[in-house]
């Protein structure tokens, strides 16, 4: 089932709100440009498979990680992030103690 004009025109009301009239532009040049680039990568890929085109060379820079390290540098910052979150908690309890030693030294009657 194709889409009628109806369903376009609501999907078209809805980029425009999501993205403003100013910014559509800009969207759509971006769109073209990885257009471009993912189409002359595959044509590359088509005619040998080993060397990357100029485009690819010129907008992606950086090193080559082997998966292994790569996985090993997600679980290290995984386990960092744990522990952080691990000595809030154990920051907020020992705050929520004071707040309650407090309040019962001030309160005679508890």
């Amino acid at each position: 089932m194709t889409p009628g004009w109806q369903e376009l025109l609501v999907v078209g009301l809805i980029v425009v709100a999501l993205f403003g009239w100013k910014r559509l532009p800009d969207m759509a040049r971006s769109l073209g440009r990885s257009a471009r680039v993912f189409k002359s990568e595959v044509d590359e890929m088509k005619k040998d498979g080993k060397t990357p085109s100029d485009a690819a060379q010129s907008t992606v820079k950086g090193d080559i990680v082997d998966d292994q390290a790569a996985r090993r540098v997600e679980d290290a910052e995984a386990e960092a992030r744990v522990a952080e979150a691990r000595a809030k908690e154990a920051e907020a309890r020992a705050a929520e103690a004071r707040a309650d030693a407090d309040r019962l030294r001030s309160d005679p009657s508890l």
